[in-house]
């Protein structure tokens, strides 16, 4: 069944705009940074909404001091924005804070890795999953459609503690046709594979599936995973879910070996003892200043179709030579 892609910013706040009809204790912060449905929940709901202004560093105090207060308070800015201009206060008032204090503030960061195409390496965010994982109590959510990105009020609404929700700034296909995944695993298994398997968070997913579908074609069955859950995912089982692959492939729209999903994942295969290589694949650790289309610059990064299947291809080519050597030593 087809459905029209959203912007996952829309979908997420129309369901907060509902929730609020039902929920007082909803607040709504807004760093200077709006949507047609933000103006419904500032007309309907005035009591519990504020606009900042351009001050991230404010808005990150302001959402800890009411939801000190009982309010369960969702935070909204650019991507680059609510995490960069603002870390030492999401840190220290929320991460630090929530060691001792019950609160509840989920920060919106809208424009995850290069959604702001036209905008350049200033508005683009190719750091913050890096940065939120390295924060202690910090939940992380990923989306790949507006759908998953939907479904995330509910665990933003019972779950106490800071949370860190990246959205896509672009309308983005739907995957979920069926309906949201299990929010709670974490992760969703969208095709079982042989060899291979992509775990991917985010737009990356899309780019997987695409490269998965041409591979397909050639004859190599590759598995994908949907991570979007960064922080709190079921990991008895996702370590099944991953058993048996030879290669995990991750892919994210983020620098590479810079503690992102590629870091998360090596350390899990260790700590669960799985024997698969890892090929991790992100953004080459530069910033650029090049123009052109989203395809356009992931290929230059090195994280396209193109440059994710090659890679792919070159990793299975070394998996079959050292099989090949594997053999001939075997029958020596």
């Amino acid at each position: 069944m087809s459905m029209k892609p959203l912007a996952m910013r829309d979908a997420l706040l129309e369901r907060i705009w509902h929730e609020m009809a039902t929920n007082p204790d909803i607040f709504f912060a807004s760093a200077d940074f709006g949507s047609p449905v933000l103006d419904k929940i500032r007309a309907d709901y005035p009591a519990r909404f504020v606009n900042v202004g351009i001050a991230e560093q404010n808005l990150i105090n302001i959402s800890a001091g009411l939801s000190l207060e009982g309010y369960t308070v969702f935070a909204y800015a650019i991507a680059p924005f609510i995490t960069m201009r603002c870390y030492e206060q999401i840190r220290v008032n929320l991460a630090l804070l929530a060691e001792a204090r019950q609160l509840n503030v989920n920060l919106i960061g809208v424009g995850a890795g290069y959604s702001y195409v036209v905008s350049g390496p200033t508005h683009q965010c190719y750091e913050d999953i890096t940065l939120m994982r390295v924060l202690p109590n910090m939940q992380i959510f990923s989306p790949a459609d507006h759908v998953c990105a939907a479904a995330l009020l509910e665990r933003c609404v019972v779950e106490t503690g800071p949370k860190y929700i990246r959205l896509d700034a672009q309308p983005l296909p739907v995957i979920y046709t069926g309906g949201a995944p299990d929010m709670e695993r974490g992760f969703h298994v969208h095709r079982h594979g042989a060899r291979v398997v992509f775990v991917a968070t985010g737009y990356m997913l899309h780019t997987g599936i695409a490269v998965a579908e041409q591979l397909r074609e050639a004859g190599e069955v590759v598995g994908i995973i949907d991570m979007f859950d960064l922080a709190r995912f079921n990991a008895d089982a996702l370590a099944v879910a991953l058993s048996g692959y030879d290669i995990i492939v991750t892919i994210e729209e983020g620098f590479s070996g810079r503690g992102g999903l590629d870091a998360l994942l090596r350390t899990f295969t260790v700590r669960h003892c799985l024997k698969a290589r890892m090929l991790c694949i992100g953004v080459e650790p530069a910033y650029r200043f090049d123009l052109g289309t989203r395809l356009d610059l992931h290929e230059l990064v090195g994280i396209g179709p193109a440059a994710v299947l090659r890679a792919v291809v070159e990793m299975l080519a070394t998996l079959e030579a050292s099989a090949g050597t594997k053999r001939e030593v075997e029958s020596l």
